[in-house]
């Protein structure tokens, strides 16, 4: 057969560019044109034929026309999928058969790097995706996309301190179609930042010049003078333009308003030098950077004036946007702030498409700037439409009754960014962001803008088994179930079930958020508990003994007790959408709560402390500790900006409830708690919105105090301590001592160590006992308590964070009123006879009565103790408990370590006129000074390592 080649005839066209690409023919027919027959493919292994014609433009049927065949070969090889293409007609007797003969590029195998050490494959691939180099595993071959890839991973290695660093491919070819790539790096030295020297800054110093270069400045302590340059950063190329321009900004925010950098100038050296840290001599080279600049004059603000304004005509509120004052140095970064909130306040107004162009004017001769501001508002816009997408559980009208936004009102950009903020307090949704889910469509000629909002919801239901650990509870396990978008209107539904060695908690409850579709939420649970305020054994849950921060003796003087309460609670609480309503949301509420409340003691100090404290009028003794009814009501206040409600990154809440009782039930005291929360992005140490590390810290003041004649009940009071409050100290151990009187029972015994029985010939009568009056240390609770936390979070992976942590707590008794004994109580001890100086019959005769104080006094030295623990954690979000595990170590610089000396009831000479003057009186005198009269001693712990189920601020 005879073939012709038209390789040559397409010479403009991609063919020609391929010298192994053909096109070839036999003899052409004369007389009528003839149909194509079935177009066949041959050499395709990877490609599917079918794809292949999909890419032709002729088709079986149509008339043979030669520019149609070259058109489709420019087509195919348009693709990139071949490298080689050729054509081959043959006529057949009823029609031209065409036949393209195909050669793919060879398909990457794989893709391997070796000698790299300073970045990792995941950052190579992430920064050739970012970078769109387009080579992968299973991609085709291309020579192009590898020296791209070559150029684009010199460029991340120059960014970690290897500008030197060379790169050679190696292709090996895998029959039948397909390489293998090895990129052979050699990084070299590694490349790190100099001396940054400045040449003709005369009125602001280098140092302060090199803070501001964010990314190349050395790492050390900003404000020491010696310390500044601790460790050299990797020189980065492409940031040094970047830092120039930050170190014009530092002149222009000091008044050099006209202020310039030249292009700064690098040397490279060698390290030299000794490292101070291996003491040996510093390898790889130094850049040296030297920064020309011109500072210009110095200028101070003259004022700033509007042009344009038509929707604002008050130059007043225009220039308050502005924070810099008439007068004072210019500040270009301060003057940016001032551009920003006005295209708030104007976005507020609807006009959108606000545009502030500013232009300086100098009066040289006073050496002032004035800055005239060109407004052009645009058109006021109106919002069409509201439309939502992704809540396939969640009905619109719960999504829109958040919305600060309807149809047809003026559209007001701040009001938008509150409604995402609303719905990301609901946690009904994934976290919401503006720039992210929110799609803004204008129609410039109409003045409107359309609104839709992408939204992904969390699971609503939670049904799970849940358990853990921790200093409150102990050990525990327990059932739940959950929803917070019950029949997805909203509602919150919950039912919970938890059991443990410390604690049994069965509850029940509802909220309803829109109470007859008005934003009035309203509440109800319904609960029965029983918990053991046990520090030692709670602690003794979580590590396998008892708490090994206390010793023995001082966890005695601890209050451990058990409280049993059933009661249900309402509460309900209304939005006050005009108060701060440009920042966040603000409610107040009222809830009412009724509970029964047992109280059983572990120990004899707490025991004489609860029945001796007057916290129920006209009852003393055990029968106080049982049937308290606690009738409390609640008035709250609370704001908060906080971007989402698990795990926030910014924003801040303030909230304020303070709890009344003796509306009924039988006790009556008042306790107001105020907390502050504030969170901030953070990258590195600084304020980033874009950083992912967050900076949060939280103030607790409390207060609680009786009235009406009765005092606070003690398990009430303020504790300190544990994994929610300052973490180095166990669960509410960190409070004032009191002493409180006691009386106790003392055998009368001889000096052989014998006792001395009431009757000798009838041993079965036991010994004589001596009743004293004594003293017993005993944690009595604050009734103001301050508490501030500061944690620094550092996500890792998902569900996974590292915090560092400061706890301070302070703690103590303002109110010595509030410790007043009943006179009942009081009156146990002080009718009492104590002694038995006169023994007749085995009985004691010649007693003393003691008068006790009614108030009980606080320690000194063990009220308003300051205590701080710094330390780490570690946190991880269990998915079955759906709360952190926490591991952390916590150092305590400030904590109680004291010696405190044993007070005595009376003094020493009546205390010995209480034995008989014998020698089993004398002996035993000895032996009770010994017992009662030795001095405590607090120690508190230096440092805690401890595992936690359970949540921080």
């Amino acid at each position: 057969m005879l073939l012709l080649s038209l390789g040559a005839v397409a010479a403009g066209s991609a063919a020609a560019q391929n010298a192994g690409s053909t096109f070839t023919t036999g003899p052409v027919a004369q007389g009528n044109p003839r149909a194509l027959c079935s177009i066949q493919v041959i050499g395709n292994r990877r490609i599917p034929k079918e794809s292949v014609l999909a890419r032709l433009f002729s088709h079986e049927g149509d008339i043979y026309d030669e520019s149609m065949i070259e058109r489709d070969y420019n087509s195919l090889w348009n693709t990139g999928y071949f490298e080689d293409l050729r054509a081959e007609k043959q006529d057949k007797p009823n029609c031209t058969q065409i036949i393209w003969y195909v050669r793919e590029k060879p398909t990457v195998n794989d893709i391997n790097y070796k000698g790299v050490n300073a970045v990792t494959t995941s950052d190579i691939l992430e920064r050739f995706k970012k970078a769109k180099v387009g080579l992968t595993v299973e991609s085709q071959y291309d020579p192009t996309k590898v020296k791209r890839a070559e150029v684009v991973l010199k460029e991340l290695l120059a960014e970690h301190g290897h500008q030197f660093a060379t790169i050679r491919t190696v292709v090996k070819n895998l029959p039948p179609a397909r390489v293998s790539l090895t990129f052979e790096v050699k990084e070299g030295p590694t490349v790190k930042v100099g001396h940054i020297d400045f040449v003709g800054n005369d009125n602001v110093s280098s140092r302060t010049l090199r803070q501001a270069m964010r990314n190349l400045r050395p790492i050390g302590i900003p404000k020491s003078i010696i310390l500044e340059n601790i460790f050299a950063r990797t020189f980065d190329a492409s940031k040094l333009d970047e830092d120039a321009q930050r170190v014009q900004m530092a002149y222009r925010d000091r008044g050099y308003f006209k202020a310039l950098t030249s292009e700064p100038k690098t040397r490279v050296r060698d390290a030299g030098g000794i490292n101070i840290f291996t003491l040996r001599p510093s390898k790889g080279k130094r850049i040296d950077i030297l920064m020309p600049v011109e500072e210009g004059k110095r200028y101070r603000l003259g004022g700033i004036t509007f042009t344009g304004n038509k929707a604002i005509t008050n130059m007043k509120a225009l220039r308050a946007q502005f924070a810099q004052k008439d007068g004072e140095w210019f500040s270009a970064t301060l003057f940016g702030k001032g551009l920003e909130n006005l295209r708030k306040a104007y976005g507020g107004l609807g006009y959108i498409n606000f545009v502030g162009s500013p232009t300086p004017r100098f009066d040289e001769a006073k050496n002032l700037i004035f800055l005239d501001i060109d407004i052009d508002e645009g058109k006021q816009f109106k919002v069409s439409r509201i439309e939502f997408s992704g809540n396939s559980i969640t009905r619109d009208r719960v999504i829109r009754r958040e919305l600060m936004l309807e149809e047809g009102a003026v559209y007001n950009a701040q009001a938008w960014e509150l409604s995402l903020l609303r719905l990301n307090q609901l946690n009904y949704f994934e976290a919401l962001k503006v720039e992210q889910d929110s799609e803004t469509r204008t129609n410039n000629d109409a003045g409107t803008v359309d609104l839709l909002l992408k939204l992904k919801e969390k699971g609503k239901n939670s049904i799970g088994l849940n358990g853990g650990i921790s200093g409150a509870s102990g050990s525990f396990i327990g059932l739940n179930y959950e929803t917070n978008n019950f029949l997805g209107l909203g509602e919150t539904l919950s039912v919970q079930a938890n059991a443990g060695d410390l604690s049994r908690n069965l509850s029940f409850g509802f909220t309803e958020p829109y109470f007859r579709n008005k934003p009035l939420s309203l509440g109800l649970q319904v609960f029965q508990s029983k918990f053991d305020y046990n520090p030692s054994k709670a602690y003794g849950a979580a590590g396998g003994s008892i708490s090994q921060n206390l010793s023995q003796a001082q966890q005695s003087l601890l209050t451990n007790y058990n409280q049993a309460s059933t009661g249900l609670s309402i509460s309900a609480s209304y939005p006050l959408r005009k108060l701060f309503n440009r920042s966040g949301v603000t409610r107040v509420g009222i809830s009412y709560s009724l509970q029964r409340s047992t109280i059983s003691t572990f120990n004899d100090n707490t025991r004489n402390l609860f029945q001796s404290l007057a916290f129920r009028s006209g009852i003393q003794g055990s029968n106080q500790l049982s049937g308290i009814i606690s009738s409390v009501v609640t008035p709250s206040f609370t704001f908060s900006s906080i971007d989402r409600a698990v795990g926030p990154h910014s924003g801040k809440d303030f909230n304020v409830a303070i709890q009344v009782a003796g509306a009924g039930g039988n006790v009556k005291y008042f306790s107001p708690v105020a907390t502050w929360r504030q969170f901030f992005p953070m990258k590195g140490l600084h304020i980033d919105r874009d950083g992912h590390n967050v900076l949060g810290y939280r103030i607790q003041v409390s207060h609680v105090e009786g009235f009406g004649g009765q005092v606070a009940p003690p398990f009430n009071r303020v504790y300190g301590g544990g994994e929610s409050d300052v973490r180095g100290f166990d669960i509410r151990s960190s409070s004032p001592y009191t002493y409180i009187p006691t009386k106790v029972e003392f055998n009368l015994t001889n000096p052989d160590g014998t006792t001395v029985p009431r009757d000798p010939t009838n041993q079965d009568l036991g010994a004589i006992k001596v009743p004293l009056p004594v003293y017993r240390l005993v944690s009595v609770g604050a009734d103001t308590g301050v508490t501030a936390n500061v944690e620094y979070r550092i996500p890792i992976i998902n569900q996974v964070v590292f915090a560092f942590f400061t706890d301070f707590g302070y703690n103590g008794n303002v109110r010595e009123s509030q410790l007043r004994q009943s006179v009942l109580g009081q009156a146990t001890f002080n009718s009492t006879l104590y002694g038995c100086p006169t023994i007749i019959n085995g009985s004691c005769f010649g007693g003393q009565k003691v008068t006790f104080p009614q108030i009980l006094k606080a320690v000194p030295g063990t009220n308003f103790v300051p205590r701080m623990s710094n330390g780490a954690e570690l946190q991880v979000i269990l998915p079955i408990v759906n709360a952190p595990l926490r591991l952390y170590y916590a150092y305590n610089p400030l904590r109680l370590y004291k010696d405190l000396p044993q007070e005595l009831a009376v003094d020493q000479a009546t205390y010995r006129s209480m034995f008989p003057n014998n020698g089993a009186g004398l002996y035993s005198y000895a032996q009770a000074i010994q017992f009662y009269g030795a001095a405590y001693q607090l120690r508190e712990p230096r440092k805690t390592f401890r595992l936690s189920v359970s949540t921080t601020f």
